[in-house]
């Protein structure tokens, strides 16, 4: 289990804790938290799941596959470093504390 934080664009946070399994995007789907609306459902076929991880984490997560990669030229101004789709983030202990910021809105 992982606590996640979850920024709006706004500010408002929301800290979840997230099941080991499953991806920081479904996390964000299962407890109501909006600004990610995840419309392909985790297929890595939209970036409607995009968000700006927090500066301390860039580099501690898995490198982006060439698929998300792709994706995230479609995204909402995607920033190089820190812009990640959480469909691709799988949840372990290993992510307990991960902070990441929605964009202002998703395309």
């Amino acid at each position: 289990m992982a606590k996640i934080t979850y920024i709006e664009h706004g500010g408002t946070e929301h800290v979840v804790d997230v099941a080991n399994g499953l991806t920081v995007m479904e996390g964000a789907r299962d407890n109501g938290i909006p600004g990610i609306e995840a419309d392909c459902g985790g297929a890595c076929a939209c970036s409607t799941c995009h968000v700006y991880v927090h500066p301390d984490w860039v580099g501690k997560l898995p490198p982006k596959e060439d698929m998300e990669e792709d994706m995230l030229d479609f995204a909402y101004e995607p920033n190089p470093e820190r812009s990640r789709l959480t469909c691709q983030l799988k949840v372990s202990d290993a992510l307990d504390g991960l902070v990441v910021q929605m964009p202002e809105k998703q395309i």
